[in-house]
């Protein structure tokens, strides 16, 4: 109900902010598969709490455990289940919420929902709930790798309306890495980190872009009509804390083009026999991916939580204020990074088991541990 992603590759994550511990339980897993729990751990470090100024102060060591799946470092092809432990929960600093409802958080909506809510922290609602999506996204990851060269890289493409200039054919992660606040573009870098700090010190937030490239994606990934790559994209990006909007390819600067100018034209291609000239369809037509390097942009409003008095009601519907405490993001794109990467991952990887499942094998591409259906 809400909690679970993906049909092949399926996903489902439990936990809350200020709870025991955040976790996820991964079916369709392909057995043999071997996996790396340091590879799997440098992923949730990079999205844990405390690992610069520009991030919330909360320490965490967010380190990850097995629970089940996992046999002599190889998949067994049964539910994979990891946990993160909560270690420095302070559901003390929240007391003051317990009857009043944050603006802009989902307080009330959650009590709407359910007539009770976690209050210490948000919850389910809380973007904690984000590592499990990138302990699943580091899995996703190394099964992509046994299927064929996909890479997928995001950054931070703009900070309060103001943009870097980054070439998605080109970007590494370790250009995004190299700053805090995962922009490859330095200049871009410095001017974002400046805004963000001076959000923090005013006890105020900002938003913006994070940019991804999914390169080496083969075409065919997809299905028509309610499950297009894109719609899946879609939703898998607007399910995380603090989205508000996708774009894929042109997105909405595609509508101020006509159809001559927007159009992709097809040509020969060296490596992929057949590609396009450019690329404003962000290598998804007809919901399904043709081959060219998948491109998306996700919008990430302001943290909700501001350090200011702010006006609000109570459960009973009285006036009243809030002052909030705790440790907050100023911003949350530079940890939204690896998180956008990871669901980007998870999608890629169900949409290409449900291929191999309805069609067989894909040419060349063999996984290891799961026979071919024709040399069966």
């Amino acid at each position: 109900m809400g909690s679970s992603f993906g049909r092949a590759f399926r996903i489902t994550t439990f936990g809350e902010s200020h709870g025991g511990g955040i976790g996820v339980v991964i079916e369709g897993c392909p057995p043999g598969i071997g996996l790396d729990l340091g590879a799997i751990q440098a992923e949730l470090d990079r999205r844990r709490p405390g690992q610069s100024a520009l991030t919330s102060q909360r320490r965490e060591a967010d380190r990850v455990e097995v629970l089940s799946g996992l046999f002599e470092g190889r998949t067994l092809g049964t539910p994979l289940a990891m946990i993160v432990r909560n270690t420095d929960a302070d559901p003390g600093a929240y007391a003051q919420l317990r009857d009043r409802y944050r603006p802009s958080h989902a307080d009330f909506t959650y009590d709407a929902r359910y007539g009770i809510r976690a209050w210490a922290g948000g919850g389910r609602a809380s973007a904690r709930e984000t590592v499990a999506r990138v302990a699943a996204g580091a899995v996703a990851r190394r099964l992509l790798s046994e299927l064929g060269p996909v890479e997928v890289v995001a950054w931070v493409q703009e900070v309060a309306g103001d943009a870097a200039t980054v070439r998605s054919d080109t970007v590494t992660r370790a250009q995004v890495d190299q700053v805090p606040v995962r922009c490859p573009d330095l200049e871009a870098a410095a001017r974002f980190e400046a805004t963000i700090r001076a959000a923090r010190r005013d006890g105020d937030t900002v938003g913006g872009v994070v940019r991804c490239v999914a390169r080496g994606v083969p075409a065919g990934l997809g299905d028509p009509v309610f499950d297009k790559l894109d719609a899946e994209l879609g939703k898998a990006m607007l399910s995380l804390p603090a989205a508000k909007g996708i774009e894929v390819g042109s997105g909405f600067g595609g509508t101020r083009l006509r159809g001559s100018a927007h159009n992709d034209r097809f040509v020969p291609d060296a490596v992929r026999g057949i590609a396009t000239e450019t690329n404003r369809s962000g290598g998804i037509q007809g919901g399904i991916s043709n081959g060219m390097p998948i491109e998306l942009a996700v919008a990430f409003k302001p943290v909700a939580t501001i350090f200011h008095e702010q006006d609000t009601v109570a459960s009973d519907g009285q006036p009243t204020t809030i002052r909030p405490r705790g440790r907050h993001d100023p911003c949350v794109l530079p940890r939204a990074v690896p998180v956008v990467e990871a669901m980007v991952c998870v999608v890629l990887l169900d949409h290409w088991l449900r291929w191999r499942g309805q069609v067989g094998q894909p040419p060349g591409v063999p996984l290891h541990g799961v026979p071919d259906p024709q040399e069966a």
